[in-house]
């Protein structure tokens, strides 16, 4: 059996902000589908030359009431990344809650405008470890 890996979905209540917010990631916009008939957006995002990692957004447009409020139960995204620290700054200098700090220079959690759970992990080792990182306690649900 073969098997390829395409996509994973996750609704959005309002489509710019989760854009905006998945760019700060250093995702890029690689396809779009709007639906006339159906009311709404598919849009794809992956980080540069992964094009076959997407983070497929749906937006419905007359608004989606059925977003729970709560969506741990979807589990989390995951990225490797080259420079924890430097992308928790970068996310909290444009307003990112970091949920749970890199404390230990190799994972953190933050959480989507739609509460969708996102795990970062430092490629290769961990950094040394260092303040404000270790001092940082979790915020909320991560």
């Amino acid at each position: 059996m073969e098997i390829e890996y395409l996509h994973t979905m996750v609704r959005v209540r309002d489509l710019q902000e989760s854009i905006d917010f998945y760019k700060l990631l250093g995702l890029e916009e690689t396809r779009r589908m709007d639906s006339e008939a159906g009311r709404f957006t598919l849009l794809f995002m992956s980080p540069p030359d992964q094009e076959n990692a997407h983070i497929e957004l749906t937006y419905n447009w007359d608004g989606d009431t059925e977003l729970p409020s709560d969506s741990r139960h979807f589990g989390h995204i995951a990225y490797q990344v080259k420079d924890i620290y430097g992308l928790c700054k970068h996310l909290m200098d444009n307003g990112v809650t970091i949920n749970r700090p890199p404390r230990d220079g190799r994972m953190a959690f933050i959480r989507s405008p739609d509460n969708i759970s996102i795990e970062l992990l430092q490629m290769n080792e961990p950094l040394q470890t260092s303040e404000p990182w270790i001092s940082m306690e979790n915020i909320g649900h991560w």
